[in-house]
């Protein structure tokens, strides 16, 4: 009898015991899942950031460029004058169509872009056209793209083309895009002013270049030196599922003497 009270004792003990165990434990997985909802609520809002960010910011930019060449051509060239107020025009309404798919992606998952193959062409004629900077690139991606990957590529080419335009004074721009088996490889040259990486800390725009190609298991490296311009590179690992693209691939119009020069500081 005394062994079956001890024994039973024990049980009750044991089992005690094992309830305020489960207790931690249940509270140590709500205070972890508190801190995986906090964590995945910043990832978001650093997600919407950049997002708001890389798009209003290049519109933005563009938008100010064309006005500045307003006020430069009013009294000289009145024509010239007006079809930049247009340009600055049609800039407004795009940053409106960028305020609003910005906002919508609080709700909605991004839109897929169009291929690389002709989003980038576009984009650096885009933004080269009201600046004194000869732009050349090469395409050559065989490679079928993800939307992920596409979108990502995009924004740090069109956040690198505005610093460009902002800040860099150049002259000439190179964009250069290609795929090889594993990897989507990725550089933007300019041959401006130039600056220390190590001294430019707070730029959202290239904090937000580096987190894009992190987030996507990539690296992103900034060299650059006051009065040497600048070369970013980005290398993103391709997913082993995509498959290669049929038929020919569009090739950019890369300008030799600007390839030559800027392929120069790449190797």
């Amino acid at each position: 009898m005394l062994l079956f009270v001890f024994l039973l004792v024990d049980a009750l003990l044991s089992a005690h015991k094992n309830q305020q165990k489960l207790q931690v434990a249940h509270a140590q997985l709500q205070q972890y899942a508190l801190q995986v909802e906090g964590q995945a609520a910043l990832q978001e809002r650093n997600r919407i950031a950049r997002e708001i960010h890389d798009s209003l910011g290049h519109s933005l930019t563009a938008q100010t460029i064309l006005l500045e060449n307003v006020l430069l051509f009013w009294e000289q060239d009145t024509d010239q004058a007006k079809s930049y107020l247009v340009k600055a025009k049609d800039s407004a309404y795009q940053v409106l169509k960028d305020v609003s798919r910005s906002v919508s992606t609080l709700r909605d998952a991004p839109q897929p872009h169009k291929p690389l193959q002709t989003a980038i062409p576009d984009l650096v004629n885009k933004v080269c056209q009201a600046t004194p900077m000869t732009p050349s690139y090469e395409i050559n991606v065989t490679t079928r793209l993800s939307n992920e990957l596409n979108l990502a590529a995009y924004r740090i080419v069109q956040e690198a083309l505005t610093n460009v335009v902002k800040h860099a004074q150049a002259t000439q721009l190179f964009v250069k895009l290609s795929t090889k088996p594993q990897s989507l490889y990725l550089q933007v040259l300019d041959n401006g002013k130039g600056f220390d990486p190590s001294k430019n800390t707070t730029g959202f725009g290239l904090r937000g270049m580096k987190e894009r190609a992190i987030a996507l298991g990539g690296t992103c490296q900034i060299w650059s030196s006051p009065g040497s311009g600048c070369r970013i590179s980005v290398i993103l690992p391709l997913p082993q599922s995509l498959s290669p693209l049929l038929g020919p691939q569009p090739v950019g119009h890369p300008t030799e003497r600007l390839s030559k020069n800027l392929a120069e500081k790449s190797d």
